[in-house]
């Protein structure tokens, strides 16, 4: 594609002066810069305005190009590559000077939120099933309690620094081809305080905040399961700058019922009862989370028969109801036996009419 006339790239005529060119630069770099303006073809148009300042804005590129047009490029380099695209401009920043303004990078320290702060509390299966306030110990950081976060020794004042006079900010000038460029940072020696501690605090050393260890109540609801993880808001490390405060983050653990086994919000309980119990049928009670219960076994209940207690589980957590409790038999074999109970026994064998002998296989 045949290049345009340099001069018209730029809208200019040829008798323009080194300032009108840098003005119709900065203008039309300005208009067309890809930070900028996202149009299809605006880079393309920016590469060439820069193509053509490049070649205008040098005396001996621009008088060897009034010569010979562009068939004296190879005279002068390689047009707009040789201008360096990627580096001299490449942030629509670098632009706002062009227009009276100025680039700054935002210095004031901002409100920084307090850390958040974890720990476990291992709770009985009870606790869990009805609720329970517990205490927990903690070590958070904390406004320092002598200069209450000030950083100065307790009656006197941070001094103004000196090195950005209190607004927390230095300028930086900086002359480029697009004008003066003003890029405006945090100060290093207050780190964008705009204040300095000459005096600082015995207690904290200057930082302005402790550790310090607390111990804080909490409500752990009913229902809660093994795992559950509890939220308490603002009672995490203390904020800075004016920052809220994190939040304390409390990891549950249940421990292990010598008599219940938890699955959901069911309690399951194994009921011991010997051959007699399981074989007659008995009335018996039985354990539960809050206290004991009365169950009926049918004669003839075999091991492993469930019976189920409702509402007797745990409660549902954020919910109404709860679970149930399931009782399962396990029949109990006695070890020994006097020479009494072995005679009953044995009578009682004589009456079922149990085989003695071993079951064969059929071939």
């Amino acid at each position: 594609m045949q290049k345009r006339d340099y001069y018209e790239v730029l809208g200019i005529d040829r008798n323009a002066t080194g300032e009108q060119i840098k003005a119709a630069f900065r203008k039309l770099a300005f208009k067309y810069h890809p930070d900028r303006n996202r149009d299809d073809g605006a880079e393309d148009k920016f590469k060439e305005v820069n193509e053509a300042y490049e070649v205008l804005s040098d005396l001996e590129k621009r008088d060897t190009y009034d010569r010979f047009g562009h068939s004296g490029e190879g005279l002068f380099g390689r047009g707009f590559e040789g201008f360096g695209f990627d580096g001299v401009g490449s942030r629509f920043e670098d632009f706002y000077d062009i227009m009276g303004g100025r680039t700054s990078t935002s210095t004031r320290q901002r409100p920084v939120r307090g850390a958040d702060l974890q720990c476990g509390l291992a709770i009985t299966l009870e606790e869990a099933a009805f609720g329970v306030e517990k205490e927990v110990e903690i070590q958070r950081t904390e406004s320092c309690s002598q200069c209450r976060g000030t950083g100065s020794r307790p009656g006197s004042q941070p001094d103004r620094c000196g090195n950005c006079n209190g607004s927390g900010r230095v300028t930086r000038v900086q002359e480029t081809i697009f004008g003066r460029f003003k890029n405006i940072t945090t100060c290093p020696r207050c780190n964008g305080e705009g204040r300095v501690i000459t005096d600082p605090c015995p207690q904290c050393h200057g930082t302005g905040r402790e550790k310090r260890r607390r111990s804080i109540m909490v409500n752990i609801p009913a229902g809660v399961g093994d795992g559950s993880r509890m939220r308490l808001s603002g009672e995490g490390d203390t904020g800075m700058k004016g920052g809220p405060p994190g939040n304390l983050y409390i990891g549950l653990s249940v421990r292990e019922h010598e008599l219940f086994v938890r699955d959901d919000d069911d309690i399951i309980y194994e009921l011991p009862v010997n051959f007699a119990q399981a074989a007659l049928g008995t009335e018996i009670e039985v354990p539960t989370l809050d206290g004991d219960a009365n169950l009926k076994i049918p004669a003839g209940s075999q091991a492993g028969k469930v019976f189920r207690l409702k509402n007797r589980g745990i409660p549902h957590l954020h919910g109404r109801g709860q679970g149930d409790q399931l009782v399962r038999l396990r029949v109990i074999t006695p070890e020994s036996l006097t020479k009494k109970q072995r005679q009953l026994f044995e009578e009682l064998d004589r009456e079922l009419g149990t085989d003695k002998k071993s079951d064969k296989k059929k071939k």
